[in-house]
């Protein structure tokens, strides 16, 4: 038998469901992410830092947890909310229930409760603040739903953070810098290009990626200076995703000036899409419900392929979609920029590509964790940036899933 849980919104909603995983209390933004799968590369997302993840998927737990499928050392989500937890994992890699992770790593849940009602809900009026709260979290009379248990229950949620402001990258990038080395057929060799990878967020299957291409990526802390990433020489400088609003990113956006000023090949994904737009002088702004999810549908205008991507992201830039424009920063100083990815749910901006120096975003996830694999060429496009620029030969072994997305659309 599970003990009561309710889950209370900003907006004075409150739901009854189970207490799950951990029991107690949590505040966090409300999201929902629309993924049928890939709960575990979710849950360890540092993205999600600071918010309470709704499953649309019904059934979670399926497949248990692992210690292959993680993208950062522990779970970052506030609090987790599934309609039918799975009452025993079933599957030949699992090594550990999803439930006991969560509750040993302290995370918060609630479950039996109508996750696609509640999306819907959040889908109509907007990502808000929540509380789940659970056992010792209960005031008295939360049970029955008494006025006075509900407003002390609301006031916590109210008194909460929120999103909007938030410079949270710092709170979860590696606290010091690391290596990873050419992997797969390119282990052992020399590198063909050497990439400082700023880590506002990073996932684990981001550096990979770049590995299996032969790059030596020099995984660099939000905090590093201009200084440090020029001090490695190298071919080109990789800003990555992350949670907290761009708009308070100073620092990362300053760092990222100087990298474009010193005309190094820039690629960036998520918020560093974000961040490059905020360079340019383009403006970034909240939606009203984000994009969360494996299966989001993406316009590349230059080639006109639709790519299914993943997605996690609150916040986008705001950039003329059409004709290239002059980058309103400085009078112009980075020349002309195209938005070059749409997303065909809302027109919302997903990538960027400067004309006039070398840089390019876009606002998906196309290290491809854990999945689609559409977006993966990208790695290869940054590794042919390089090249071009003459920093580095194009490597004799292509990545996986390498084309020439730029020659077809021509």
């Amino acid at each position: 038998m599970r003990e009561a849980a309710l889950l209370v919104l900003e907006d004075g909603t409150v739901v009854r469901g189970s207490a799950y995983a951990g029991l107690g209390r949590t505040v966090g933004e409300i999201v929902f992410s629309t993924g049928m799968t890939g709960y575990q590369e979710t849950l360890t997302d540092p993205s999600y830092h600071r918010q309470i993840v709704v499953m649309t998927a019904p059934h979670v737990g399926n497949t248990g947890v692992n210690d292959e499928d993680t993208e950062s050392g522990r779970i970052w989500v506030a609090g987790y909310i599934v309609r039918d937890p799975a009452r025993r994992a079933s599957s030949w890699r699992s090594q550990r229930e999803l439930e006991d992770e969560l509750a040993d790593q302290g995370v918060v849940g609630i479950c039996d409760v109508d996750t696609r009602a509640l999306t819907r809900h959040l889908r109509d009026r907007g990502v808000m603040r929540a509380g789940i709260f659970s056992g010792p979290a209960l005031p008295a009379g939360a049970e029955h739903l008494t006025d006075q248990a509900v407003e002390v229950l609301l006031d916590v949620v109210r008194e909460s953070p929120q999103m909007k402001g938030a410079d949270l990258a710092r709170e979860v990038t590696t606290p010091q810098a690391y290596v990873v080395e050419p992997s797969g057929t390119h282990a052992g060799q020399d590198p063909v290009a050497t990439v400082v990878a700023i880590d506002l967020g990073i996932k684990s299957r981001t550096p990979e990626q770049l590995a299996a291409r032969g790059v030596r990526v020099h995984v660099l802390p939000q905090s590093s200076t201009l200084a440090e990433v020029l001090a490695l020489e190298p071919d080109g400088v990789f800003f990555s995703n992350g949670p907290g609003d761009p708009e308070a990113a100073t620092h990362e956006v300053d760092l990222l000036r100087g990298v474009l000023d010193a005309e190094l090949p820039f690629f960036g994904i998520c918020f560093g899409n974000q961040l490059l737009g905020r360079a340019l002088g383009y403006g970034t702004y909240k939606l009203e419900f984000g994009h969360r999810g494996v299966n989001q549908p993406v316009l590349d205008k230059a080639s006109g392929r639709v790519e299914i991507t993943a997605h996690n992201h609150g916040f986008a830039v705001d950039a003329p979609i059409g004709e290239p424009s002059v980058a309103p920063y400085d009078g112009g100083r980075y020349g002309r920029v195209e938005v070059s990815h749409v997303g065909l749910n809302d027109q919302v901006v997903e990538g960027l590509r400067a004309l006039d120096i070398p840089a390019f975003s876009v606002q998906y996830h196309p290290e491809a964790a854990a999945g689609p694999h559409d977006a993966e060429h990208l790695f290869d496009r940054f590794v042919r940036l390089m090249g071009e620029r003459g920093t580095t030969p194009r490597p004799t072994t292509p990545g996986p899933q390498e084309h020439d997305d730029e020659s077809e659309a021509r």
